[in-house]
């Protein structure tokens, strides 16, 4: 079986398993929907009745009206309808990124779940994923250079910061930089939130102050422990035959290091970086909370604090799709990278 057909048959099967995960997500969030509207029904009936109060226009009967108007809702709302026809309605228009819209709205004043997305995922990207990637960058660079020097000074000082800054809660070390940085030196702003009423070139260093803080923690917080993973699996491949064939040739240390020791630890980087920026894009809740940075975190935030159903299964869905899309990605990385993974292989030996 050749490379194409295997990567046709892994994205058939991410087909497969979103459609599995969305009829998933649709069945469970159908009885949560079903409550939250049976609610907002009667709220608006009430609201309907009381506005017919004040105008001096109660209907004649009270009971029968209210009924009236409750079937009129439940039939536009589609609760009329059998649960399962509900449950391939959400699946039919989750899978088509008609997510419909929030009882509240956010960001200003929108309420189109894809378009609420729309906003938060650059904003996320423009922070997590910034940081993501001077996360990877010094992570490579200082793991192997500490495999490179393994036992020395900076080796142990290296794997003490790893273990010292991932036992660091993120939004607590958030709080402090804040508390330094913010109200105690004032140098940078306590808000992530840019400012709507500057453009050009003064929106541009507004926007590089807020985003300073959040960026400083979560790298500070992050890169040790990249490090430490990339120190050992460089020392791992350090110690294959060809490493020390290739040295024994006269081949220069950094060929040898960067050129294959590198090259060959590559499909584990290449899959903690994919994933790595995959997860970024989830934002984090707690830490854009804490910087109020108005991103995925902070939308997930929202929608299950006000109970917004379709806000969290267009959030979910998105995800699941990042993620799956990522997994394809990282086996056509691997193929690229490793020919031992070039599908057929194994099955001619």
């Amino acid at each position: 079986m050749g490379f194409g057909r295997y990567l046709v048959i892994r994205l058939l099967n991410a087909l497969v398993v979103l459609a599995i995960v969305t009829l998933v997500m649709s069945s469970l969030f159908v009885k949560v929907a079903e409550k939250d509207l049976e609610n907002t029904i009667i709220q608006k009936v009430n609201a309907e009745f009381q506005s017919l109060q004040q105008q001096g226009r109660i209907p004649e009967d009270p009971d029968a009206w209210r009924a009236e108007r409750i079937a009129h809702y439940r039939s536009q709302y589609h609760l009329d309808k059998s649960y399962w026809w509900r449950v391939q309605y959400y699946f039919r228009n989750t899978l088509t990124f008609n997510f419909g819209k929030t009882k509240n709205p956010v960001f200003g004043s929108e309420k189109d779940v894809m378009a609420i997305l729309k906003v938060a995922i650059p904003r996320t990207i423009q922070l997590f994923t910034t940081a993501q990637i001077i996360i990877i960058t010094l992570g490579i660079l200082l793991g192997v250079k500490a495999a490179q020097m393994v036992g020395s000074f900076f080796d142990r000082a290296l794997s003490i910061l790893a273990l010292v800054m991932s036992s660091i809660p993120m939004w607590w070390f958030g709080m402090i930089m804040l508390l330094i940085f913010s109200f105690k030196m004032g140098w940078f702003p306590s808000r992530a939130i840019p400012d709507p009423n500057l453009t050009g070139w003064p929106h541009i260093v507004d926007l590089l102050k807020r985003m300073t803080l959040p960026v400083a923690t979560i790298v500070i917080v992050s890169f040790g422990a990249w490090a430490w993973v990339i120190r050992n699996i460089m020392i791992g491949t350090m110690q294959e035959d060809f490493i020390m064939a290739a040295r024994a040739k006269g081949v220069p240390e950094r060929k040898v290091i960067y050129g294959h020791a590198l090259r060959a630890a590559a499909p584990p980087v290449v899959t903690m970086i994919i994933f790595s920026l995959l997860t970024s894009l989830g934002g984090a809740i707690i830490t854009e909370s804490v910087f109020t940075w108005p991103g995925m975190g902070r939308v997930y935030w929202i929608a299950i604090e006000t109970n917004e159903t379709n806000l969290i299964m267009g959030l979910t869905f998105v995800n699941v799709l990042l993620y799956l899309g990522g997994v394809i990605l990282a086996d056509v990385a691997y193929g690229f990278l490793d020919p031992r993974v070039k599908v057929g292989a194994s099955e001619n030996v």
